[in-house]
């Protein structure tokens, strides 16, 4: 089943999924009506469940009636949910029986609890039967299955994108498109009316009093207003950053539409894409891309385009007060020198200095590259964004920075 990328049942749709549980429960003892069936179907459509626990929540708040039916509905969910169920033994009658009450823990569990005896849900079985699985043996071979495989979310969140394959990269672009971006805020020079504001309106106070005879019972105050903070993302796209690139670029695009950004890529050069990433498809934009920067997967230098962002882009009020994001790996064919001048430059005029750099994923990692150890005193945050959950990471440090210093 699929609701906006949830959780993925394939190739049986979702009616079928759920007559198939509701079966399930109703045999091992637990009455499930068709109501009840129903009701469970328009909550996975309404709720898009992204993970296998909250489909487990949905299927146990709406099947249910009773505390006792728990033990239950645990084993026949791990069966169906954490495992495979033939539809084709469903539709003839022959349903595998499920696991008895007794073989699982009495009280009420969590349905993600460590065990031996229980899978990961970021590693569902996406086969169907095995030698030596519960299954019949007599089930022909082509009949439909019903997979309970994890979502995209959870297959390829943790997975480094330089070990995707083009088919795990094209899905992994769509779910980059839909991650949330929520701009930083700055204060306002213009205050607004709110009753916890710490600036009294002398003024408005005054003239409220005079429904009072002069007496000011209500004070009335102001607060600063908040303003979405300018964010300006520079990614390197040279050859040592080649299975990251297409990535980063989809979030720029992402953020130039819904941020309102500013995005530039660099290899021996620095070529600014706001304006192509902000109009048209991903199709068009992607190909404005390609004519705008010959140097892709050319050699890096670091110091010399972000000098050169700074001289013709920064001074003027791009990277004043701003978050800025570079995306890189840290190596620098010139002088490692000129890296530390431009990033000290870089660090009085931003707001926030983020650097995104795949390599830190591992364990023993040290920012020891020139162009990388040039740049760390002056960065705010270091962040891996090697995977989708690591970009999840980086929006969420986008969204919370702070002053450094």
């Amino acid at each position: 089943m699929t609701a906006g990328g949830s959780l993925v049942a394939e190739p049986a749709d979702l009616a079928a999924v759920v007559s198939a549980f509701g079966d399930q429960l109703h045999r091992a003892g637990v009455p499930v009506t068709p109501e009840r069936s129903a009701r469970f179907a328009e909550a996975v459509l309404l709720a898009g469940p992204m993970t296998t626990q909250e489909v487990y929540w949905l299927g146990r708040v709406t099947l249910l009636g009773a505390h006792a039916h728990i033990a239950v509905y645990d084993a026949v969910f791990d069966q169906i949910f954490r495992g495979f169920l033939d539809l084709a033994d469903h539709r003839g009658g022959q349903v595998a029986p499920a696991a008895p009450p007794h073989t699982l823990p009495s009280g009420e569990r969590a349905p993600r609890e460590s065990g031996a005896d229980r899978e990961s849900d970021s590693v569902a079985p996406v086969t169907s039967a095995t030698p030596g699985s519960s299954s019949d043996e007599g089930v022909d071979s082509e009949d439909t299955s019903v997979l309970a495989a994890a979502s995209p979310e959870e297959r390829l969140g943790t997975r480094d994108f330089s070990a995707c394959t083009p088919e795990e990269l094209a899905l992994l672009r769509r779910l980059v498109e839909q991650l949330p971006l929520v701009p930083p805020m700055r204060r306002g020079r213009r205050t607004r009316r709110h009753p916890a504001g710490r600036r009294l309106d002398v003024r408005a106070t005054l003239r409220r009093s005079h429904r009072t005879a002069g007496d000011p019972v209500r004070r009335i105050r102001r607060k600063h207003t908040e303003r979405p903070r300018r964010v300006v993302l520079i990614a390197d796209v040279s050859g040592s950053m080649e299975p990251y690139a297409r990535i980063y670029l989809h979030l720029m695009r992402g953020a130039v539409r819904a941020l309102g950004a500013e995005s530039f890529v660099f290899a021996t050069r620095l070529t600014r894409l706001t304006r192509q990433l902000r109009t048209g498809g991903p199709d068009y934009a992607y190909a404005r891309v390609a004519e705008a920067t010959p140097d892709w997967s050319g050699g890096t230098r670091i110091g010399e385009t972000l000098n050169l962002f700074l001289d013709e882009h920064g001074r003027r009020g791009i990277a004043r007060g701003a978050v800025v994001v570079i995306v890189s790996d840290g190596w620098e064919i010139g002088d490692p020198a000129s890296v530390g001048v431009a990033m000290e430059r870089l660090a009085r005029l931003a707001h926030h200095v983020i650097w995104v750099n795949p390599r830190s994923a591992a364990t023993e990692y040290k920012p020891l590259v020139g162009g990388m150890a040039a740049a760390m005193p002056y960065v705010d945050t270091l962040l891996s964004g090697h995977s989708l959950r690591a970009l999840e990471d980086l929006l969420a440090a986008i969204k919370g920075a702070q002053r450094h210093g």
